[in-house]
């Protein structure tokens, strides 16, 4: 990211009284944060006719203050200038950031309150790194969930968001540029961000303008998907993997790729050519540089070269998933809807730090002189010496992996959605305890000493979309600053060749971000720290190592990602309030997760799960247990789409056998009633 050549401007008052009387007119408008309803905002209207006149939380472990400090905690995630997205105009004029509008990509609005004193949506948060303010998110932005009833918000903490990160990027990507191609937009901006006191000059905003502009134009440009993700999914792995192949890539890989006659093929680049593109670009192009170098592609290159170079070096991010829910995380042995992350030892603060990766962590890598002990940690013991200083935040990282420790799941609440049929759910749990506890174990949610235990099925056994899980062990990537490094992967170490596995990349870029101690602190102090937080994050970690459970292929050497090739069953206390159903949320409600994918002459009572449904809506659906799927002007989610596919785990149908190989008899529609009021109850 650009620094500033002289320290950002103060505001200077005309007096300290003045100073006093002004903070406290402003702490006497902030929300307290032992505010029962967590400063949470409704909005005047709603794109699809939603209704909530007040915020309700459920008993979930956490207190006001604990919910708020989990919303505004940052994790050095840095989208854009923190002034920038305070002022940044829509082309209609209206403010980006308004709740209207950020509510209109699904995120949940916040009043001002003294951890959040702008109002930022949940999980919207402001870091500083390096001297500069910037607007990022926070794991609530994709973990904090809603349903509406009768005009009550209520909110779930770790819950699956509706948000819809993929257009909301667009959305920036578009205002931007509206701002910087519209003179009239352009001089508001300007004035508005110089009028906020960060920055000195008009040169400065304007450079910022255009580099951020282009940042997150290339960002939706390279992970643009065939297949639309709609609300309420992301395909967070494949824009993980994109953003470290971008940052992987060095001056010699790019000057390979621009020889290779099957990306230019029309243009025969010339030495001549070559080095003017990589005029002052060091053999690891630095931030500042790497943006240089890619405007300098797009000059001298035809939108076809640019189309099949972002080929080379980028995988499709085409395997949008729901998020996860976060309660019972860091009870869990893997994680990940296929198991990828072991979650023992170090593994969920190299897990969080894959995440801040994706979602725009400033990565400072560069070539290091001399040795350090970080390198050693790293296991960078052949070639060039990097430095992975990075804005991701370990030390908070840590804290809020302990923090989730208190995290329970929701339990219905009766006194809102309407009282569960005893007699029913009792019916229920003995369905449940034959049809469904072989891979989803029934725990108490409260108990400190829980357990979750994965239980991995393969993908051909379970039958559901298998996209996702084959793009974790199938995607390639360059290797370029990793180049000849290894890889330990379980079953022995990979060397990193030209082209290798995008998650042994991962893997081997997280592991060195981790061995990276945070260079906005002193040289001491960020050394103590350092060695505190993993210190801490190691032996007070419960989980340790251990195999897999359930029916998977396992790794061999022949094959060391094989075990990837499958789905993880959980546990399903508080699964009402994590609607859509399936790991690529392609079914709208419980109820339809009980039925056939398809229906045929053999489909129960002629019902089967919807082809078509409608998302974006957080109205409740009490009697199937989702959320509302037709109605309204939704984004139409189609199930013929790649990835979207809503077969499989058809367990209550016949269909699908249980891990044993035996298949058990359909369920009748008062039998499906049934399992569903029990499933009400976990």
């Amino acid at each position: 990211m650009k620094q500033h050549s002289t320290p950002p401007k103060k505001r200077l008052f005309p007096n300290t009284l003045g100073l006093i009387a002004m903070i406290a007119l402003s702490a006497c408008s902030l929300i307290p944060e032992t505010d029962p309803e967590r400063s949470g905002a409704t909005v005047s209207q709603d794109p699809f006719g939603d209704n909530y006149a007040s915020i309700r939380y459920l008993e979930q472990g956490w207190k006001a203050e604990d919910s708020n400090w989990f919303y505004n905690t940052t994790q050095g995630s840095d989208l854009m200038p923190y002034d920038f997205f305070m002022v940044l105009e829509k082309e209609d004029g209206e403010l980006f950031r308004s709740n209207e509008n950020m509510n209109l990509y699904r995120y949940l609005p916040r009043k001002a309150s003294p951890g959040n004193p702008d109002g930022l949506p949940v999980g919207w948060v402001k870091d500083d790194y390096k001297g500069q303010e910037y607007v990022g998110l926070t794991c609530a932005a994709c973990h904090t969930g809603q349903i509406n009833y009768n005009g009550v918000g209520i909110r779930i903490d770790g819950g699956p968001a509706s948000s819809d990160m993929e257009q909301i990027m667009i959305g920036l990507s578009k205002a931007l540029q509206y701002t910087r191609n519209n003179e009239e937009a352009k001089n508001r901006f300007v004035k508005n961000v110089l009028a906020r006191g960060s920055y000195r000059s008009e040169t400065e905003v304007l450079g910022d303008l255009a580099k951020f502009e282009q940042q997150i134009t290339n960002y939706t440009i390279i992970n643009r998907s065939p297949t639309p993700y709609g609300y309420a999914r992301l395909d967070a792995f494949g824009r993980i993997y994109n953003r470290v192949l971008e940052h992987l890539i060095n001056e010699r890989e790019l000057r390979e790729l621009l020889r290779d006659r099957k990306i230019m093929r029309d243009k025969n680049m010339s030495d001549e050519e070559l080095d003017k593109i990589m005029a002052d670009i060091d053999k690891i192009p630095t931030g500042e540089q790497r943006g240089r170098m890619f405007a300098r592609l797009t000059e001298n290159l035809t939108k076809w070269q640019l189309g099949r170079l972002r080929h080379a070096i980028f995988n499709p991010a085409n395997a949008p998933v729901s998020y996860p829910f976060l309660w019972d995380i860091p009870q869990h042995d893997y994680v990940q809807w296929n198991g990828l992350a072991a979650n023992a030892g170090l593994g969920p603060v190299g897990r969080n730090t894959g995440e801040v990766i994706g979602v725009f962590g400033t990565l400072d890598w560069t070539e290091e002189k001399g040795f350090s002990i970080s390198n050693l940690i790293g296991g960078q013991n052949t070639g060039t010496k990097i430095s992975f200083e990075s804005s991701v935040n370990v030390h908070n990282l840590r804290k809020i992996e302990s923090h989730l420790q208190k995290l329970q799941s929701p339990q219905w609440p009766e006194d809102i959605l309407g009282a569960i049929d005893k007699q029913r759910a009792s019916r229920g749990e003995s369905l449940f305890n034959e049809y469904c506890a072989s891979c989803h174990a029934n725990i108490v949610r409260d108990d400190p000493d829980r357990r979750i235990v994965a239980s991995m099925s393969r993908v051909g056994d379970v039958g559901t979309d298998p996209v996702m899980a084959e793009n974790s062990f199938t995607r390639m990537g360059y290797s370029g600053i990793l180049r000849n490094q290894y890889v330990d992967v379980g079953v022995g170490s990979i060397l990193l060749d030209q082209k290798a596995p995008v998650a042994a990349l991962l893997t081997k870029a997280t592991l060195n971000v981790v061995a990276t101690p945070d260079p906005d602190k002193l040289f001491f102090q960020r050394w103590l720290d350092w060695i505190a937080d993993l210190a801490t994050a190691f032996f007070h970690n419960e989980i340790k190592s251990s195999i897999k459970q359930g029916n998977y292929d396992p790794d061999t050497t022949a094959k060391p990602l094989a075990s990837l090739n499958a789905y993880k069953g959980r546990a399903l206390n508080g699964i009402w309030a994590t609607a859509p159903y399936l790991h690529n949320g392609s079914v709208p409600t419980l109820y339809d997760l009980l039925l056939p994918a398809t229906c045929g002459s053999d489909s129960n009572d002629g019902e089967c799960r919807p082809e078509k449904f409608e998302v974006g809506s957080r109205e409740f659906d009490p009697v199937k247990v989702g959320l509302k799927s037709s109605g309204y002007n939704g984004f139409v989610f189609d199930t013929s789409l790649k990835g979207n596919s809503n077969h499989g785990h058809e367990y209550t149908t016949g269909k699908t056998p249980q891990p044993n190989g035996k298949i058990l008899k359909s369920l009748t529609k008062e039998q499906r009633l049934d399992l569903l009021e029990y499933l009400k109850t976990l």
